[in-house]
């Protein structure tokens, strides 16, 4: 029935085209955000689950932090550690030529001079083997706690503090053969102990590069399962966003012809 009181089909046009435009508008949405949900009114629940992955996601980067500053700290004792290491073999070396009973006087003063010299380089070496204001080598360290997991784990540096003593214990010098024959032996206690140092040093390496590479594949894991929940298939958006705007245009076509039918009501009474 034609009617110019009731446009039925214009009614439906309209209602059509509204909900067109309305998945239109979705659509353009999720391709300009990348997110299928981009909030609660998308999804309630999906993005209460995503806003406390985001969360988790903070966590893990607050403990990759924490443990790339004990990285730091401990990577500095490991290059002091090794310095002395190294000096350790110079000074045996002092301490070989000073013990050799033909030297004189003048030159057994040079050979102690230089010794001494290089054991103040320890006390240096010790001193900056610093980061972040954290030392595991200076005379009465402490070690040092991290954070490792999100729960608030934590994980303990080891301190190598008897090295700070190192070179209080050769203090002794080679100013006399005696003192340079009794120092070879001393020496070779410190480079024990500083080997068993470097050792408790590189333990505490391996085992905070592990956990921030167990966090970060942790991180990794959560970061793709949050993708999975809210992102957007671009591609198939952009295929949605085209069929709807060629909806949008039929729409629009149809609903002007529908607007069109009580003309053609009044062109019968003209005519």
């Amino acid at each position: 029935m034609s009617s110019i009181n009731t446009n039925n089909g214009a009614a439906i046009g309209v209602r059509n085209l509204n909900a067109t435009n309305t998945q239109l508008e979705r659509v353009q949405n999720r391709i300009s955000t990348g997110k299928n949900v981009s909030g609660p009114e998308t999804d309630a629940s999906i993005f209460a689950i995503a806003q406390s992955l985001n969360g988790d996601l903070k966590a893990f980067d607050a403990v990759q932090q924490s443990l790339s500053s004990g990285t730091g700290i401990n990577a500095a004792a490991i290059a002091g550690a090794t310095a002395i290491s190294d000096l350790l073999g110079d000074l045996k070396s002092k301490a070989i030529a000073a013990s050799n009973p033909s030297n004189t006087p003048e030159q057994q003063q040079i050979l102690n001079q230089d010794f001494q010299a290089q054991l103040q380089q320890i006390n240096t070496i010790v001193g900056n083997s610093t980061y972040n204001g954290r030392n595991l080598l200076s005379a009465g360290s402490q070690s040092v706690a991290l954070t490792s997991t999100v729960t608030g784990g934590q994980q303990t540096l080891g301190n190598a503090s008897a090295i700070g003593g190192v070179a209080a214990s050769l203090s002794q010098g080679v100013g006399t053969v005696a003192d340079a024959t009794a120092m070879i032996s001393s020496i070779d206690a410190a480079s024990l102990l500083v080997g068993q140092s470097l050792g408790t040093l590189g333990a505490n390496q391996k085992s905070v590069e592990f956990q921030s590479s167990f966090a970060k594949t942790l991180s990794d894991a959560v970061t793709e399962g949050l993708g999975s929940l809210v992102d957007a298939n671009l591609a198939a958006e952009a295929a949605k966003l085209r069929a709807l705007q060629v909806k949008q245009s039929l729409g629009g076509s149809t609903l002007n012809i529908a607007n069109a039918r009580p003309q053609t009501l009044l062109n019968l009474f003209n005519s």
